[in-house]
């Protein structure tokens, strides 16, 4: 049990309400069950509460009910009291008291690492000042339940211990994350006949964060692409216990998609609320979807195993469905993300328009002069680096605001001019690749994923759902070179469409360790998120727009970044910042 649901429609103001629940039991058996396979040194004093050796079972080896009712006693009375008193048959354990305070730090412990979520059913309405009252409500509740926890967990070791609490730590103890959801009445005009179970599942409408928020995951790299099959899947699909199951409706540009979670992975689902803007119940009412990605399915539902990764099917309807299955291995964030955006990409390229996996920001200079600039690259590149190093270039640049953090589109305006359509409202980032300290700036507002691993990432809203659906015409369009040192230029540009769709088609990149690649790899325009798997029909819309914006005037080129190069991780973008601002200015 990684994941703990904690019931938000309750008041919590007495410890009984957390001794009696089945998930502080659970925990409980958990600790004993690991100090019984490690023989650590809390084994001594569970064992004096061994009541049937003749089973395995943690639950029915020991008397779990009667460690809870010790527990209960010492929130009220000092162990020499319970040891002393004749209404109570406890083992005696005041010549143990350094052993009980180590078994109430490991249960506590225990608990703060769980990924911690609170879940609040609670009727949607469409008056936002309502919406925010609730939201407050869930607040205060996930507040109480903090204040109760922290008291509980003080009062029993000062209780048990001789040393008195010198210091108080206001550490998390209630959830990291709250959601509130409802079942918003589907118009049936546009229900998946082939999906009742879609409609029986929570709709998350709200999500709130208890800052700081760390998620540890199993794992922390994604591998290989999302196969495509053309065929439909949803009507051999059974999603049984729909109360495991959470639909998340998130606006990815234009395109509606339902994310549907397995509670096991709420700590990917919970980055959402940093990524993506959650759609409103007045449009899932009356809108089909897009597209859906069902994250944590079993196993058994894919017919080739290795398909358990990601694989994409496309519905007669046009409506496209990821599947992800139920593994460590995918228990990253990038799986949920990178799902998503190769459906918005899939979508994108069956109505002819051409799918970016890139960057975009508006940059604007303290002389005046302003620029659209579009940073092309995979996973590694350097596109938000070279960014946000630009960012500290403060006394030339005025303002750097990020439009397109990762994935976009492009179209082609009546008047034939280029112009780009975003997807996220945040941004998923390699701890290793920021300014240093930058990420922890943003600490009340980021979500951080194994922090303490390589590759190390954060999930950091910037930007709002209105300002990325803007149509935003592109003055730069450049691809982010991570390897290369050949040009003696930071920067060039092409005036032949030829040379220039070699070297975006190439998509060469120095593999930083944010996927299973290594080395210098290559990567169909650096978009393995819906244009190699459309690869025929991506050609011909690529082609068509890399002529339209030289034709338009776009200043269409690449810029080294050499963040692949070893000790040129911060000085690499930082000098290709520099390139781009001289550009700017010589425009």
């Amino acid at each position: 049990m990684r994941s703990v649901l904690i019931n938000g429609e309750v008041s919590y103001n007495a410890t009984s309400q957390i001794f009696n629940s089945e998930t502080f039991k659970m925990i409980l058996a958990e600790l004993i069950a690991d100090s019984e396979e490690k023989r650590n040194s809390l084994l001594p004093l569970f064992e004096l509460f061994l009541k049937n050796t003749d089973t395995v079972d943690t639950a029915q080896k020991y008397d779990i009910q009667g460690i809870i009712e010790l527990l209960l006693a010492l929130t009220i009375n000092p162990i020499e009291q319970i040891d002393g008193s004749p209404y109570y048959s406890f083992p005696k354990l005041s010549n143990k008291k350094e052993l009980l305070a180590r078994f109430i730090e490991s249960l506590f412990s225990l608990w703060r690492n769980k990924h911690r979520f609170i879940i609040k059913r609670d009727e949607y309405t469409p008056n936002r000042f309502e919406r925010i009252f609730k939201q407050m409500l869930l607040v205060r509740t996930n507040t109480d339940l903090k204040g109760l926890v922290l008291s509980m967990y003080r009062q029993i070791l000062i209780n048990v211990s001789d040393m008195r609490l010198k210091i108080l730590r206001q550490e998390p103890g209630g959830a990291q994350v709250g959601f509130i959801v409802d079942r918003p009445e589907v118009n049936y005009k546009i229900k998946l006949n082939n999906a009742q179970w879609l409609y029986v599942m929570d709709y998350v409408w709200s999500v709130v964060f208890e800052p700081p928020v760390i998620f540890y995951t199993r794992s922390n790299k994604r591998r290989g692409f999302f196969k495509v099959y053309d065929e439909p899947i949803l009507e051999r699909l059974n999603i049984s216990s729909p109360k495991d199951w959470f639909v998340f409706p998130v606006h990815v540009g234009s395109k509606l998609i339902f994310v549907i979670v397995n509670k096991e992975y709420l700590a990917l689902a919970s980055g959402l609320g940093n990524l993506f803007e959650i759609a409103s119940f007045d449009v899932v009412r009356n809108k089909k979807p897009d597209g859906i990605y069902i994250l944590g399915v079993k196993n058994s539902t894919f017919i080739n195993p290795e398909d358990l990764n990601g694989v994409i099917y496309r519905e007669s309807d046009g409506t496209y469905v990821g599947l992800v299955g139920d593994d460590p291995s995918i228990d990253y964030f990038g799986y949920l993300k990178k799902m998503i955006l190769t459906i918005h990409n899939l979508l994108v390229i069956d109505e002819g328009r051409l799918p970016i996996h890139g960057a975009l920001a508006h940059i604007k200079l303290r002389n005046g002069k302003k620029a659209n600039v579009m940073l092309i690259g995979d996973s590694g590149a350097g596109k938000s680096e070279t960014l946000d190093a630009l960012n500290r270039l403060r006394e030339e640049v005025s303002e750097v605001n990020i439009l397109i953090d990762d994935m976009g589109s492009l179209d082609i305006t009546s008047d034939d001019s280029v112009v780009a359509y975003g997807t996220e409202t945040g941004a998923f980032v390699r701890l290793d690749d920021l300014q240093p300290g930058y990420a922890y700036s943003t600490m009340d507002r980021s979500i951080f994923m194994n922090p303490n691993e390589i590759n190390a990432r954060v999930i950091v809203p910037y930007s709002n759902y209105t300002e990325i659906i803007k149509p935003t015409k592109i003055d730069f369009f450049l691809y982010a070179n991570n390897y290369d040192e050949s040009f003696e230029e930071k920067m060039r540009f092409f005036h032949n469409a030829e040379k220039a769709h070699e070297v975006f088609a190439t998509g060469a990149r120095m593999a930083k360790g944010t996927t299973t690649e290594k080395g210098l790899t290559y990567s169909y325009f650096a978009n393995p998120f819906g244009a190699v798997q459309r690869k025929e029909r991506h050609e011909v819309i690529a082609r068509k727009y890399i002529e339209a914006m030289i034709d338009a005037g776009v200043k269409v080129g690449e810029v080294k970044t050499r963040l692949g190069i070893p000790g040129f991780e911060m000085e690499g973008p930082l000098q290709a910042a520099k390139a781009l601002l001289e550009a700017i200015e010589e425009q």
